[in-house]
């Protein structure tokens, strides 16, 4: 493998595109340690440097790559584009004409379909930066930022606020389009994401290491886990059930060749990290509304408001039990939407090729997506139990799991396994284009 890494920085195309993508990536991480102006600082480190701190606090930061325990323009990062690229494509089955749209003509509805989460993701990052504020300030009992308020006398600096923090997840949006036109294909956001995740790795090893009580066994305890999530992930994403077709031959000159026995692949976790990133967004919506209230001079509006940022900001088990159910629910409702926009029944009576005793068409689709759904329940609880490891080993292991021992359970190895398992799939590609057959990256 290091052979091929020279090899890939030998070849003057792809050492450009790998020194542009770490160019941009670099400049994404100048753009997370830009604080924004007004944010109380001593609020800040009571809540992320508290020995006590809260789960869901530590995940958003975690993947944030430290931008929200610093509160900078890019607090948010990429999530709410994501999430708009998720509403829109869980729309197209619900209405019939963004259905029609896209199978008459793909590439325009494709384009239709980034067209608007562009527009979106403008709603939602704005949408997403009050409900940080006020489920921030909720939390702690103090204000992040004072006075803050979208329609009182502050209105002015609040405004400034949402638009920098909306300004700043655009801004990083954009970084991950020049990384996929002009440096690692088709990972953009995903590298984004990924450098946020990696950075936080030397922090994380630091707050294990000032336990001085359980230094030792934490650090054992994070080399574990680590290797065992790691396995279990490349496990499971590597699953397939392999389903036999048979491809019709091909005529060659007058003779009619036999037909091919072939397999079509179905993942056993097709939908990826997608199901986690939704599920959270959904817990957390009813806590930014909730937000909204918290300032409410009313005893009863602002207790009511109080037990739900408290219920849906991650700091009771009802809320890990109900993370858990819900990705496991999207885990299956994700992955029939994606399959039944690809069609696959449909695809294989026109290239002529059929499941063995399967009739052609409908009837293979309804097959194929029974298959599906039968191997896609272990892939769904596999990420329902990546999801709540953190809240897991915190009921295990007492001594900051929360936080020392994240990078070893969240669902940011998730994205880490995934995004350099793609990259050495391009750089190999890559490879293969210049007759680097003999060190390839991926077996």
């Amino acid at each position: 493998m290091l052979d091929a890494v020279r090899n890939a920085f030998r070849l003057p195309d792809l050492r450009r595109k790998l020194l542009t993508t770490l160019g941009i990536l670099i400049a994404y991480r100048l753009a997370a340690h830009i604080p924004l102006p007004g944010v109380n600082r001593e609020v800040l480190d009571q809540i992320f440097r508290s020995t006590d701190q809260n789960i869901l606090l530590s995940l958003l930061n975690f993947f944030s790559g430290g931008a929200l325990a610093q509160f900078s323009v890019v607090a948010m990062g990429v999530y709410p584009y994501i999430t708009a690229q998720i509403i829109l494509q869980l729309l197209v089955p619900i209405i019939p004409a963004l259905q029609d749209r896209m199978k008459e003509n793909p590439r325009d509805g494709q384009k239709w379909m980034e067209r608007w989460t562009y527009y979106l993701a403008v709603p939602m990052a704005a949408l997403q930066a009050v409900g940080q504020i006020n489920i921030i300030s909720g939390l702690v009992g103090s204000p992040i930022i004072a006075n803050f308020g979208l329609f009182g006398s502050n209105w002015l600096s609040s405004w400034t606020i949402i638009i920098s923090m909306t300004a700043g997840t655009l801004f990083a949006i954009w970084l991950g389009e020049m990384i996929s036109e002009y440096g690692v294909r088709n990972q953009g956001l995903s590298l984004i994401i990924f450098s946020g995740i990696i950075t936080r790795i030397p922090s994380t090893i630091r707050s294990i290491y000032a336990d001085e009580a359980n230094r030792v066994i934490g650090l054992i305890l994070m080399v574990v886990f680590t290797i065992g999530v790691v396995f279990a992930i490349v496990f499971v994403q590597q699953g397939r059930r392999n389903v036999p077709v048979m491809y019709p031959g091909r005529r060659v000159g007058s003779r009619m060749s036999m037909p091919v026995k072939g397999t079509l692949p179905l993942m056993v976790n097709m939908a990826g990290m997608i199901p986690i990133i939704f599920a959270q967004s959904i817990l957390t919506f009813p806590a930014i509304v909730a937000g909204f209230f918290t300032s409410n001079s009313e005893a009863w509006y602002y207790g009511f408001a109080t037990s739900v940022v408290s219920i849906f900001g991650g700091q009771g088990d009802a809320y890990w039990i109900m993370y858990f159910f819900m990705v496991v629910l999207f885990t299956f409702f994700y992955t029939d939407v994606i399959f039944a926009q690809q069609n696959y029944g449909e695809n294989l009576k026109k290239s002529g090729a059929q499941i063995p005793g399967i009739s052609r068409g409908e009837p293979t689709q309804r097959y194929l997506t029974r298959v599906l759904r039968r191997i896609t329940f272990p892939g769904a609880l596999f990420l329902g139990m990546v999801a709540i490891l953190p809240w897991f080993i915190g009921k295990i292991f007492l001594f900051g799991a929360s936080t020392g021992l994240l990078l070893v359970s969240s669902s940011g190895l998730l994205i880490v396994v995934g995004v350099v398992r793609d990259l050495f799939f391009n750089i190999d590609a890559e490879l293969r284009l210049h007759g680097y057959d003999d060190n390839l990256l991926v077996r």
